[in-house]
């Protein structure tokens, strides 16, 4: 039979499950409590002995279907959802992560994840931070207690691609567990379980739900781990449940459930629908981008464009083989004797804003503000220049936007 295209299972899945009442999308379910006629059915469920809800901060309907969704889309064995996506990179660490373990990280990683490190650390976990567009200075920072490699598919701001399979054959060898946030990809550019990661993380808030909405993150297991000797897994979870299972119930009942950063069901409805239009908008985003990009390479005043669909840019050959497209986030540098919050206030159309992944373009000069809190020469080690803008383009006409742009460059002088 033949398998259906990604459009066609992200429009339809919730559907083919057969919702209440003929809905064509899964109901709301605000419901914190789910009430049995049966103890004995309360208590199965509680034991992972037959399938249920019974307390919405572990598990409910709503979410159940955007995490049915996610799995579809990334190709997986099962996914949770969380709040945000620091909560579901969070979680991974908190249930499967113990004292003296080691995390072997790319120093490109976004600013929060790298604080969240530095408070693991604080805690008793090893960091070692290296330049991932290499897999041999991951193999170089490994030690006897690492556990766990951690990478972004393409970096925030500077757009630095990771060596994705080179790491993930190192991983596999090592039997480490291999952690993708393929937020600034999404699953439709990207599936993280083809480089053999054994998680793939994604913040729903930005082009999975796409349009600044809500919140939301979500661990995918990749289904490519061996968990039968891992250390981490509790005891208790491998007599209810499949060996391919052990993961993700563990960051389930470990990250969610002990930590509660649940998603809403009412953010889970607003991502799923927004989820409908996720090709549409990044096929013309990641289109705009590349022009956009072209377009401020030819400027003066621009002394740096980061995007992987340039020829300059270090990782492009890697991100065409690798990506679907280039992705729809791009950073440039103006030169050192122009300020660059002068530079967003005289936009017009370009919003400034921290998020990512909306329908309308979003810029932010990033220095003194996003990144502000690593200081000078932190900054300096991650590429990111004083005079650094990102931009996370949106579905507008790309002309209206370069306009914008050129208006902005011409009051350079």
């Amino acid at each position: 039979m033949r398998k259906n295209g990604f459009d066609t299972t992200n429009l339809h899945l919730e559907r083919w499950a057969s919702p209440e009442h003929g809905a064509l999308r899964k109901p709301i379910h605000t419901s914190i409590a789910f009430g049995f006629d049966r103890a004995e059915d309360l208590a199965a469920v509680f034991q992972s002995r037959q399938k249920g809800f019974a307390y919405s901060r572990q598990a409910n309907p709503t979410v159940q279907a955007v995490e049915q969704k996610i799995t579809a889309m990334e190709g997986g064995v099962g996914s949770v959802c969380f709040s945000t996506g620091m909560a579901a990179l969070g979680a991974i660490f908190l249930a499967l992560l113990r004292r003296d373990d080691h995390i072997v990280a790319s120093r490109y990683l976004f600013g929060n994840t790298a604080s969240m490190l530095s408070t693991l650390e604080q805690l008793g976990i090893g960091v070692t931070f290296v330049d991932a567009t290499d897999a041999s200075n991951v193999e170089a920072a490994l030690t006897l207690r690492t556990r766990l490699v951690l990478v972004e598919t393409i970096a925030n701001p500077v757009t630095q691609v990771a060596d994705l399979a080179g790491i993930g054959r190192l991983c596999r060898e090592r039997k480490l567990l291999y952690v993708v946030d393929n937020t600034m990809t999404s699953p439709w550019l990207f599936q993280p379980k083809s480089v053999g990661a054994t998680f793939s993380v994604n913040s729903l808030s930005k082009y999975f739900g796409g349009h600044g909405a809500a919140l939301g993150g979500s661990v995918t297991d990749c289904g490519v781990f061996d968990w039968s000797d891992d250390p981490a897994i509790f005891e208790a979870y491998k007599a209810t449940t499949p060996l391919e299972q052990w993961g993700v119930i563990q960051v389930r009942r470990k990250g969610l459930r002990d930590f509660g950063g649940t998603l809403s069901p009412e953010a889970a409805h607003s991502l799923s629908l927004g989820s409908e239009t996720m090709t549409l908008r990044l096929e013309r985003a990641c289109e705009s981008a590349s022009r956009i990009a072209a377009f401020l390479q030819g400027s003066k005043a621009v002394v740096e464009v980061n995007h992987p669909s340039l020829g300059s840019h270090p990782q492009s050959k890697r991100a065409s083989e690798l990506f679907r497209k280039p992705g729809a986030l791009l950073s440039f540098s103006l030169a050192d004797h122009h300020d660059p919050l002068a530079f967003m206030s005289s936009l017009k159309v370009v919003v400034n804003s921290t998020n990512l992944g909306d329908t309308r373009t979003l810029g932010i000069a990033v220095a003194p503000t996003i990144f502000h809190e690593l200081g000078r020469e932190r900054r300096a080690e991650m590429g990111i220049r004083e005079g650094l803008i990102r931009l996370s383009v949106g579905i507008e006409e790309v002309d209206d936007l370069i306009a914008d742009f050129q208006q902005a460059l011409d009051q350079l002088g």
